[in-house]
């Protein structure tokens, strides 16, 4: 180059060189970068933990364009007591199909935590015991999980050993990760992985009908099922549900108004029921109670959503950011210091904690001990009065309750 002896020059060209080597060796394949392009055209929506390999799956993920599309959060849990927090739990083998399966479900929680109400989701798990500086007295290992509305997939894999180095072993469980996005996603995979006939791969599947998976809602295990009965397109964030809560024993056409009128206020949020499985003063509904409320969606057409938390602050960290849609007479029992061990500073914390997660709530007027009551009438604290936001009386008046319905059909 011109200005440069010919020491100079070699080295240029030969670090040239070296940066060409370097991006030939990181260029993405081209059927994987196709297969993450198909990923990302698709409606799913993913949450990845994964620890000890398949980094470059991350990657891969990330650097093609649509990623926001697909992916919601991706976590390395990769210290030890980094995948105790996550877990809750020693786990009595960290890697294992066990630990891979768990932290699959607990993806798929954190999935339908962030992700848009009306978008499949994904948890993706992963754990793997891989090629390390010091030689490893057993096998080299990984398991890859992926847990969908329905489905639990695992994938088994043991690696040759003292074939691979570990970036090679890492390239593998990441093409292996990635096949199981796709399949989840069902999306064709055109690609076949690196493994060879001397490795040794096992894959299995669990299906669960919609009984089983009300029964791991009741159960903890699931956060909520979505029954997305509505056709209406709405215009609404990503991140903002407009939510109406309530036992809806029956449903009736006063819950209907409501959303309606709610929907023409927060005209930024997705309209939907939901419906607490578990109850606070109660015990739980049983399955067939939840399927019996869900038919009452499906009849009018409507989203509703079957969670397993009955209190507004549990809510408010399910739906972070949503707009809750009350009456007057759960303003009177969340304002109560009575439901918050008698302690009025307790509630205000607890409120504030809900105004933190960035929910509101929408209240309508209702008959609370007879007499017909608006947000007005209540003396909200200061610090929580930008959180409630009233329902004019004039748009919408409710007098009547699910309980008084069931006394006059003869149900109570």
């Amino acid at each position: 180059m011109e200005g440069q002896g010919p020491e100079e020059a070699a080295a240029a060209a030969a670090a040239a060189t070296t940066t060409a080597e370097a991006d030939e060796k990181n260029m993405m394949e081209p059927s994987i970068r196709a297969l993450v392009k198909a990923i990302h055209s698709g409606p799913t929506q993913v949450v990845l933990y994964l620890a000890g390999g398949a980094s470059q799956a991350i990657g891969w993920l990330l650097s093609v364009p649509g990623a926001s599309n697909t992916v919601l959060e991706a976590v390395v849990p990769y210290s030890r007591m980094s995948a105790i927090q996550l877990l809750g739990k020693v786990p009595s083998q960290f890697c294992s199909r066990k630990t891979a399966e768990e932290m699959a479900l607990l993806a798929y929680n954190r999935a339908l935590k962030l992700s848009q109400l009306d978008s499949p989701v994904l948890g993706v798990g992963f754990t793997g015991a891989l090629a390390s500086p010091q030689p490893k007295h057993g096998d080299h290992r990984f398991y890859v999980s992926t847990r969908t509305s329905g489905r639990l997939r695992v994938s088994t894999v043991t690696l040759s050993k003292g074939v691979r180095t570990r970036e090679q072993e890492d390239e593998v469980s990441s093409q292996v990760l990635l096949k199981a996005i796709a399949s989840a996603c069902k999306v064709p995979v055109a690609f076949a992985s690196k493994l060879t006939e001397s490795d040794m791969f096992e894959e299995s599947e669990e299906r669960f009908n919609e009984d089983e998976e009300l029964e791991q809602l009741i159960d903890g295990k699931i956060c909520y099922k979505l029954y997305p009965f509505s056709k209406e397109s709405h215009v609404s964030e990503a991140d903002r549900k407009l939510i109406l809560p309530g036992s809806f024993n029956p449903l009736h056409d006063g819950h209907l108004k409501l959303l309606e009128v709610a929907a023409s206020i927060c005209s930024n949020g997705y309209p939907c029921f939901e419906v607490s499985a578990v109850n606070a003063d109660k015990p739980p509904l049983s399955v067939e109670q939840v399927k019996e409320r869900v038919k009452q969606f499906e009849k009018v057409g409507k989203t509703v959503i079957i969670s397993n938390q009955p209190y507004f602050y549990k809510k408010a960290e399910l739906f972070p950011g949503s707009a809750f849609v009350i009456g007057a007479d759960t303003v009177a029992r969340l304002i109560n210091p009575r439901y918050y061990e008698g302690s009025y500073s307790k509630m205000v914390e607890i409120l504030a904690g809900c105004k933190s997660t960035g929910c509101t709530f929408l209240v309508g007027g209702r008959n609370v001990d007879g007499v017909f009551k608006g947000l007005e009438d209540f003396e909200i604290p200061d610090a929580l009065k930008d959180m409630f936001v009233p329902i004019p009386a004039e748009a919408f008046r409710m007098d009547i309750s699910s309980t008084e319905l069931r006394k006059s059909r003869g149900l109570e």
